[in-house]
């Protein structure tokens, strides 16, 4: 999966641009739309060390969790355009909660601009050890004999593992309560401690969990095995054909930020993403780098809002 995202996004980068002006003289503040210690927090400084190091100035991580990523997104829309704002966005916090119906402050296609594609991340299907199962034939038996007994986490209202698990049981005809949290790592907390049952969540974030056996595997959302775990099975082939559910996070800047600094952001983020250290960290923890063009994350992000309003339509879904 890794090289097929790889090709897609950083066949397509940009091989070079005109003289500007240096690039950052100071330090850049990246802001990122969950809480600390879960998976959006392992790609930001996995990726961030390497910029700090070849931009020899320090980079800022602001965890500004809430609202499903809007408090965060709409920082960075409203933030100077001078490309010292940045943010890690997610589909949530981007567009999914819109579609939920929920007034979002700003228009993400319209007031952000696209740096590049960081990472794709397959959703892994995760339960916790208070219920009996091991796979997700067993998962969907026993939802389909307890409905609305087991409740789920999720990483936020309008949230890829929220969606994700919508789809999911509309799928799957099962029926599981949502519980939203502020984050993956507050979810995973409570999915560790027995106070939900089960959660699709990325995988930088609850892989490690999983391999400690503090909670149980059960399927990937993507379409193919993840590269950091061949041994875990997709949903898809594990008695959901059709199903796919993966979460990404892109690199923004405010709207009207110089093209020859977004030139500047892109060639030192896909550079980022093409050193060994980083895509060594990256595959470890579960994400699969990518990169590429803005134009291309652009895109990118036009095909998945499309994909996931027919999902809150075909699932009647409103924000709660």
């Amino acid at each position: 999966m890794r090289l097929t995202w790889c090709a897609a996004f950083a066949a397509l980068a940009t091989c070079g641009h005109t003289a500007a002006a240096a690039f950052p003289v100071k330090p850049v503040r990246l802001v990122t739309t969950f809480a600390p210690g879960g998976g959006a927090d392992i790609v930001a400084r996995a990726i961030g060390v390497r910029l700090q190091e070849s931009w020899g100035h320090p980079l800022v991580i602001d965890n500004r969790a809430g609202a499903g990523g809007i408090v965060g997104t709409e920082i960075v829309a409203r933030a100077a355009p001078d490309g010292y704002t940045l943010l890690m966005g997610s589909a949530a916090g981007l567009f999914l909660n819109g579609l939920l119906n929920v007034r979002l402050p700003y228009d993400a296609f319209r007031d952000l601009a696209p740096i590049s594609l960081l990472v794709v991340n397959p959703q892994l299907l995760t339960a916790t050890g208070s219920i009996q199962v091991s796979s997700v034939k067993e998962l969907i038996a026993h939802l389909k004999a307890r409905p609305g007994a087991v409740n789920y986490a999720s990483v936020g209202q309008g949230s890829t593992s929220h969606l994700g698990m919508e789809l999911f049981k509309s799928m799957t005809g099962t029926h599981a309560v949502h519980i939203a949290y502020k984050g993956s790592a507050p979810a995973l907390n409570a999915l560790i401690a027995g106070e939900v049952q089960v959660m699709f969540s990325n995988m930088p974030g609850v892989l490690p969990h999983a391999r400690a056996g503090r909670v149980r595997a059960l399927g990937v959302g993507s379409t193919r095995r993840a590269t950091a775990a061949p041994d875990i099975p997709t949903v898809a082939e594990s008695g959901v054909p059709g199903f796919e559910n993966v979460a990404w996070f892109g690199l923004f800047a405010p709207a009207r930020v110089p093209k020859d600094v977004v030139a500047q952001l892109n060639a030192a983020v896909v550079n980022a993403l093409s050193d060994p250290a980083v895509v060594q960290r990256l595959i470890a923890g579960g994400a699969e780098p990518a990169g590429g063009t803005p134009e291309a994350l652009r895109a990118f992000m036009g095909q998945e809002f499309e994909r996931w309003k027919g999902v809150v339509q075909a699932a009647k879904l409103q924000a709660k």
